[in-house]
């Protein structure tokens, strides 16, 4: 659970709903904690959600799969749960 105050996505209207739209979880449904953070600062959200884009999405070569594995190696040697 994030301790920044934040709007959650029942709560979500107009474009901010629409960007919780765009990055919802495909399995889950769900929008992530780490998306959620940015809900008072949509222009946030949605440059957070450009640079997840580009970053998974474009680097030739690798899978997905791949892109997931080494965004997980970096996370755990950062310390980080995302």
């Amino acid at each position: 659970m994030a301790w920044i105050q934040t709007i959650g996505d029942d709560e979500a209207e107009g474009a901010l709903s629409d960007l919780y739209d765009g990055v919802r979880d495909a399995r889950s449904g769900c929008v992530d904690n780490i998306m959620l953070v940015h809900s008072l600062h949509p222009a946030g959200l949605k440059a957070h959600a450009a640079v997840y884009r580009a970053a998974m999405g474009g680097t030739r070569g690798l899978s997905y799969a791949d892109r997931e594995m080494v965004a997980l190696v970096v996370s755990r040697i950062n310390g980080c749960h995302y």
